[in-house]
């Protein structure tokens, strides 16, 4: 259904890095998953009506809820979509991280309700009549979610959407949840076993456990989390590509939101050549990463004495003592500075954010390497933090 839907609203489905595009997918699917969610707690609510379930009714104001989160989350797509303003000069893109969170909060605030309405149907339990309708309603219910869940799990990788993701993570809570209370009928049917309200307290940790992965998912990024590691293989490879580039450094990715990403990165070029020439070298590489990977980029030029053998051959040297330390440790702005009674060695050591030393201590052992590779050698060090 949605493949079809696809073709007949969204013009080039294909051009998923297209803000217009990507918002078309959100509210495309948006509006559907409102349109099945309300069908289906229509025809639940009138299975737990006439069996009397608490946990089928409690599942039918579920879907009810769903239908309220695609409604936020059809807004979120609708307002992340916004153009850069005066005020929002990065665009409205985190609004989409906004809505998955208040989805997550509905579904946790949901799974609450259904496990304080089953508690009061274990302390009281009820008759609950198992009938086939009820139980082929539910059975249609599992699958119609199914379906929604594979839907927005696609769409949602396609665009890479935490929003459509979190959307796919609770129509799969959901299924599972229709199954149990599925389950509990089988039970009393053609057991006699008394377990609805048990059922929906299980059914509401499902809920729960559903909105608290939802809300990981969506703040994470919020917070800042850290880049695709394919992401950053893409734009070391399309970077290094060009001859003019001998190595990169400093790589910071600023994410504002799907399709509104900046990188900022050092380029190592050589000290010699022409000024004019690298710069435009430059210009065509923040060129190609913003049609090929949709980015905004800024880079540093760097210049590195690649005609001087001793500084070239002391910088590999360096490189090899801090790869014997094992902490992921690396080197750049390498620079030799000779004086009458000592040379400055002037580099930038980047360590990795889950190195197990501090600061003080990656310092301090530097140093004593760079003093035991010679004895008028004097280091002049500065610590990196690395973000990728």
């Amino acid at each position: 259904m949605i493949t079809l839907l696809t073709h007949f609203f969204i013009k080039e489905p294909e051009e998923v890095h297209k803000p217009e595009v990507r918002r078309a997918y959100g509210v495309l699917c948006s509006l559907l998953g409102i349109g099945l969610n309300v069908c289906l707690f229509a025809g639940k609510f009138f299975a737990g009506w006439l069996s009397g379930s608490i946990a089928v009714r409690a599942d039918a104001f579920n879907n009810l809820s769903d239908a309220g989160s695609s409604f936020i989350t059809m807004i979120g797509f609708h307002f992340s979509g916004k153009k850069p303003d005066k005020d929002h000069p990065f665009g409205h893109g985190r609004i989409e991280y906004v809505s998955g969170l208040l989805v997550a909060a509905l579904i946790v605030w949901m799974g609450l309700e259904l496990g304080r309405s089953s508690l009061g149907k274990i302390l009281k339990p009820q008759p609950v009549d198992a009938g086939v309708l009820s139980m082929v309603i539910l059975l249609v219910s599992i699958l119609v979610k199914l379906y929604m869940c594979l839907y927005n799990r696609r769409i949602g990788g396609r665009i890479a959407s935490a929003a459509m993701k979190a959307t796919a993570m609770d129509s799969l809570s959901d299924a599972v949840a229709t199954t149990v209370v599925l389950f509990s009928m089988l039970l009393t049917r053609f057991a006699g076993v008394a377990v609805d309200g048990w059922c929906g307290a299980l059914v509401a940790l499902f809920i729960i456990k559903a909105g608290y992965d939802a809300a990981k998912d969506t703040l994470t990024p919020l917070l800042g989390q850290a880049p695709d590691p394919d992401f950053i293989r893409q734009i070391k490879e399309i970077v290094t590509a060009h001859e003019e580039i001998m190595g990169i450094h400093d790589l910071i990715v600023h994410d504002y939101g799907p399709g509104r990403v900046m990188i900022s990165l050092h380029g190592e070029v050589d000290g010699n050549g022409n000024i004019y020439m690298l710069h435009d070298a430059i210009d065509r590489i923040e060129r190609e990463l913003k049609e090929k990977l949709f980015c905004d980029a800024v880079i540093h030029m760097d210049p590195i004495a690649v005609d001087d053998t001793a500084v070239m051959a002391m910088k590999e040297r360096l490189e090899e003592e801090l790869a014997r330390m094992d902490f992921g440790l690396s080197l750049h702005d390498f620079r030799m500075v000779q004086g009458p009674t000592h040379t400055n060695l002037i580099f930038d050591v980047a360590m990795p954010s889950d190195c197990p030393e501090c600061e003080e201590e990656i310092q301090a052992k530097v140093e004593e390497m760079v003093r035991e590779a010679g004895e008028n050698f004097y280091p002049v060090i500065r610590i990196d933090k690395t973000y990728v």
